[in-house]
């Protein structure tokens, strides 16, 4: 379903849960997660091991029962066994869901059946989906013969042959070389262009940055942040480090400098001057013409601004990959 016919019958938000609980014994697995996922929009889903991330999706999946909530999928309940909303999704699974002693091809037209894809549109879906991936030429071929990379091109190929509307991919790059992960991203991208609304897991911070349009962390079952990129972290962000390395340094210019409006610190390292400054609050140029009143030349400069992995950081208190 193309992003203006799911807006036509009202499905802005593909997904939604409200107060999602789930509990494995004591253990509260997920915690009150409200998420939304809007139609069209590559969905970053992120949280460090053990912050319920895998538990959400299963439930979304209808592999999983809430213990307390509620679940909307495509506008419309969703309590796990609705067959006709479960056909409209497809699952990239972390671990390799393929079949080793059958063909590429083969491999799509058993997930199709599945899906109760059948007869030329089955064979045209392979194709496409084959072609998608970059695998038509290796579609007689056993994935015990290709590369880690090439069989997770296979496993989004499978998930794609039914074609869905929503694509949950879970840590669909791990393992695998840097050309076949560049791959994958560009053709998450090419997805989502095509329409297709797509929930993304992911230890690579960068992948995240790169393709999602919106992210969640999650940390010990809850959300504890949700936005853009750019919202995450203006969130947090306070300060920025400024790292001017001159010719010669004067006692005057760090002097100077301390007094500027903005400046929370002023450190001397030999011929570097490191600054500790509000977010936004000072201007490179304005430091340059300061500096450079003094007699000193500015070989370079570099500023320090949050990421979304200090972001990460600073709410969890975890790397991504802890």
């Amino acid at each position: 379903m193309a992003v203006e016919q799911a807006l036509e019958q009202g499905v802005e938000q593909v997904v939604e849960t409200r107060n999602m609980v789930k509990r494995y014994g004591d253990m509260v697995a997920v915690d009150n997660a409200s998420l939304t996922v809007r139609s069209g929009e590559i969905f970053g889903l992120l949280g460090p091991n053990g912050a319920g991330k895998t538990t959400a999706i299963k439930v979304l999946l209808g592999l999983l029962s809430p213990d307390s909530g509620e679940v909307e999928l495509f506008g419309e309940r969703f309590r796990g066994d609705e067959l006709s909303l479960k056909a409209r999704m497809g699952v990239v699974p972390q671990h390799l869901a393929i079949l080793e002693d059958l063909s590429a091809e083969e491999n799509l037209r058993f997930f199709g059946r599945l899906y109760g894809v059948r007869g030329e549109l089955l064979s045209r879906r392979v194709g496409e989906a084959l072609d998608f991936v970059g695998l038509s030429e290796r579609r007689r071929e056993l994935p015990k013969k290709f590369s880690g990379g090439m069989k997770r091109r296979l496993n989004i190929a499978a998930a794609l042959v039914h074609q869905p509307e929503l694509l949950i991919m879970d840590e669909p790059t791990v393992g695998i070389d840097p050309q076949s992960r560049n791959h994958i991203l560009e053709s998450v991208r090419a997805l989502r262009e095509g329409g297709m609304t797509i929930v993304y897991t992911s230890h690579y911070m960068e992948e995240v940055s790169s393709i999602c349009d919106r992210i969640v962390i999650l940390d010990h079952g809850r959300v504890i942040a949700s936005g853009s990129e750019e919202e995450l972290v203006r969130f947090v962000e306070r300060e920025e480090r400024i790292s001017l390395s001159l010719n010669r340094v004067f006692p005057a210019v760090v002097e100077e400098l301390e007094k500027m409006p903005g400046v929370v610190q002023c450190e001397q390292n030999e011929r570097e001057i490191v600054l500790m400054a509000g977010a936004n609050q000072l201007r490179l140029s304005r430091l340059i013409e300061q500096v450079s009143a003094h007699g000193c030349e500015v070989l370079s400069a570099n500023v320090e601004r949050p990421t979304l992995e200090s972001v990460f950081l600073t709410l969890t208190g975890r790397s991504l990959r802890d």
